[in-house]
């Protein structure tokens, strides 16, 4: 067991200012999955980043609504598999959306994407520093960092080159959000979207009631039926969330549109969710109505296998092995990118960035001393992959 725990702990005293100002300037660089030019000034400054610690990189066009995906390579001619870093730059905040963009109250860090994830790249980060200074070059170190998570890729082939550059890695690390509870995450339920739109036929409802053919009650028997899909045993949960039809009250609705949240634990029980969606809106209740479906697939499933109960072993020994304190596991209903590392046949672990809670609010914060105390850790576990 490697345990170079002082010179690393000398290490992040020396660094804390630079990580925190590094963390601020990340932050500050504001940007949302669809505003493409801030994301990808925000990517910019991240690979110049990687570059000045000798990282190879390139930045991949996936689309042209969305940032592209950055590929940092550091050290390709080393023996082994690279040990794989991933994450994303975009936030589901629209700049502007804080009063004030990033500040530190009371050790929780506040502002845009501070906990989701641009703390747990910034811990990646200073894991390449710490491990250049430690004089490690047992393996090479590959980053994947996507401009447009927040949406699930719905808009580009994110995912698709996520799997390819995940491939043939020791194992991945995707820094995003971590617990309060400091559990990693070992397995997240897969997304999918489906937008169901009736139509009818429109009349008025004193008048010509007999010549409508109403979308909502259409709708309605569909709706039900959509619910029951949902079974809490397998994990597969299906939520209309949102629906709406009609235009006034004395008119029978022409049409009506429903938009269902599925989760899944598994690309099987995916399938079989979606077959099943698709022939409940085939079936017609009110003779006159039509019914179309589309099908998103927001992110894949993050499947739990023994690949990824072996890395969280491994890092679980790690860490009471050098006094580090030993985090826990869960699973999780929300996506991430951690499904296509596992798909490329890459044991992952994720949520292993810098702890808080509140994400997607603006009550999101990150506990500062988390970030130190990952950035400990997660070196610590690159300098003993030799044990995995």
């Amino acid at each position: 067991m490697i345990n170079k725990n002082q010179e690393i702990l000398a290490f992040i005293e020396e660094q804390k200012p630079n990580i925190l100002k590094d963390w601020q300037e990340l932050v500050e660089l504001e940007g949302s999955t669809l505003e493409k030019p801030k994301v990808e000034k925000t990517i910019s400054k991240f690979q110049s980043w990687l570059e000045a610690e000798g990282f190879t990189c390139k930045v991949i066009d996936v689309g042209e609504q969305t940032a592209g995906t950055l590929i940092g390579m550091l050290g390709e001619e080393r023996a082994g598999k690279p040990i794989l870093f991933s994450g994303h730059l975009d936030t589901v905040y629209p700049e502007g959306t804080f009063e004030k963009e990033f500040q530190i109250v009371d050790g929780k860090a506040f502002g845009p994407g501070v906990l989701d994830m641009k703390g747990g790249l910034i811990i990646a980060l200073y894991v390449v520093k710490a491990l250049r200074v430690l004089g490690y070059e047992d393996t090479p170190i590959k980053f994947i960092v996507s401009g447009d998570e927040e949406n699930g890729h719905q808009l580009s082939k994110g995912d698709d080159l996520f799997v390819e550059e995940a491939k043939n890695c020791l194992f991945g690390l995707n820094m995003e959000t971590g617990r309060i509870d400091n559990k990693l995450c070992i397995g997240r339920k897969g997304v999918i979207n489906a937008l169901i739109t009736v139509t009818g036929v429109g009349s008025h409802a004193g008048n010509d009631f007999e010549s409508g053919r109403n979308a909502i009650t259409e709708m309605a028997h569909k709706v039900l039926l959509l619910h029951d899909l949902t079974d809490l045993e397998a994990g597969t949960t299906v939520n209309p969330g949102v629906i709406a039809g009609g235009t006034v009250i004395n008119a029978t609705p022409a049409s009506c549109t429903l938009k269902v949240d599925v989760r899944y634990k598994s690309l099987d029980a995916a399938e079989k969710v979606v077959n099943e969606i698709k022939n409940i809106c085939k079936k017609t209740y009110i003779e006159g109505t039509s019914t179309e479906v589309k099908i998103i697939e927001a992110l894949k499933s993050f499947e739990t296998n023994d690949k990824v109960e072996k890395l969280l072993g491994f890092i679980q020994t790690i860490a009471a092995e050098t006094n580090h304190d030993v985090p826990g596991s869960v699973y999780l209903g929300g996506g991430s990118d951690a499904a296509y590392v596992g798909i490329a046949g890459t044991p992952a672990i994720c949520s292993i960035g810098v702890l808080g809670q509140w994400n997607h609010t603006q009550e999101e914060y990150a506990v500062v001393q988390s970030m130190f105390d990952r950035i400990s850790l997660v070196t610590t576990v690159v300098l003993n992959q030799k044990t995995f």
